[in-house]
């Protein structure tokens, strides 16, 4: 008995010994995959802007705009269909049953997601509208009204509270918009955009009523969240099938004649799927890298991301960059990551959720399919 309680008390100092050393390995796992959320959050962030800018600038017709926001919902909800069977482990009986508990015997709750859903559709048509009519960078910084949008609709209809940053983060970031605008509105930008047949007064309207629907929708999306036990892949199943639905009645009433001439997939190229494949699979995406991230991480991304889209747009169409665009900007930057900041003795801000629609839901929905990087180190019989 002696030399066994010798042996357990040797045994417990090297277990701990472990313990920490896989804590550390784990801890240096997490820090290295933050640079990379960062980086993959950056160039999300930046890159859909501005490859929609480009390919909806391109001379020659171009693709039909209803029919790539169809395309993207139809492989969203491809995506989160392989996702749930693969947390199925391949059980195609087990995939089945969900599927039919959740959409069909569960009916009611699938109809709560048509609201947001027709707002999403409307928003994603929009943000075409917008891009193809603005510089990519003015686009870039006007739409971060999103999160005054946002923030608005959560004190309404959530009954949140707002700290005292992000409220002046609010007013700075509303003030860098307005001195965007002013500048774009008398500056050399409005004469360029005019002189390419494009409508500036109609893009700004198309990302205002964007940012209006995000908010809205994100929020009203949040408040179903939290009273389901649905995962966020089986609500983007949900948004998806409404999305593809009402898609198709849009692309019908808005280009039917023209598609039906010229075809769905008219225009398509490889840079055109390039944009679909982002504006479909970014928002999953993201929403698996905030599970290694946190609020202010996403808020500096989405500041960096404004910069990246500021300079490439110099190189790639001629964005003239002066001190008053720079002022707003800088004013915008630094208002998105005042926000972004935790509240005071608080580790993270309540107010930060569905500031994006591409990160629908919060991180425990993704428990199921990725390992928890946030509880290294966790002891057995714990």
């Amino acid at each position: 008995m002696m030399i066994m309680a010798v042996a357990a008390s040797n045994e417990s100092p090297n277990r701990n010994t472990e313990d920490k050393t896989s804590a550390r390995r784990q801890n240096e796992v997490n820090k290295k995959l933050k640079y990379i959320s960062l980086a993959i959050l950056v160039i999300q962030n930046a890159s859909l802007i501005l490859s929609i800018r480009y390919v909806r600038t391109l001379p020659g017709e171009h693709f039909y705009t209803t029919s790539a926001v169809v395309m993207a919902e139809v492989l969203k909800v491809l995506t989160c269909l392989v996702i749930i069977l693969i947390q199925k482990r391949g059980n195609v009986k087990s995939f089945v049953s969900l599927l039919y508990d959740s959409l069909v015997v569960q009916y009611l709750d699938t109809l709560k997601l048509a609201v947001p859903s027709l707002i999403y559709t409307l928003q994603n048509n929009l943000q075409y509208v917008a891009i193809s009519n603005l510089p990519a960078a003015t686009f870039q910084v006007t739409y971060q009204l999103k999160i005054l949008t946002t923030a608005l609709f959560s004190v309404l209809m959530l009954r949140k509270s707002l700290s005292k940053i992000q409220w002046i983060s609010l007013v700075l970031l509303f003030a860098g918009v307005a001195i965007v605008q002013v500048e774009q509105e008398g500056g050399k930008q409005k004469e360029a955009v005019t002189s390419a047949n494009q409508n500036y007064f109609k893009g700004l309207v198309s990302v205002i009523i964007s940012c209006l629907s995000s908010g809205f929708a994100g929020v009203y999306f949040e408040k179903i969240l939290k009273g389901s036990s649905a995962s966020v892949w089986m609500r983007n199943i949900q948004l998806g099938i409404f999305g593809t639905v009402l898609g198709l009645l849009g692309m019908w009433w808005n280009d039917g004649a023209a598609i039906a001439e010229k075809g769905f997939l008219f225009g398509y190229t490889p840079m055109v799927w390039g944009v679909i494949f982002n504006q479909a699979f970014g928002g999953l995406l993201v929403a698996v890298v905030v599970k290694y991230a946190d609020n202010i991480l996403k808020g500096f991304a989405t500041s960096f991301s404004i910069i990246v889209s500021t300079i490439t747009s110099v190189y790639l169409f001629g964005f003239h960059v002066d001190l008053i665009f720079t002022l707003g900007a800088g004013l915008v930057i630094g208002a998105v990551y005042m926000y972004s900041l935790p509240k005071p003795n608080s580790s993270t801000s309540s107010t930060s959720t569905s500031s994006s629609s591409h990160s629908k839901g919060g991180d425990s929905e993704l428990d199921a399919f990725l390992p928890n990087p946030k509880a290294p180190g966790k002891k057995k019989g714990n």
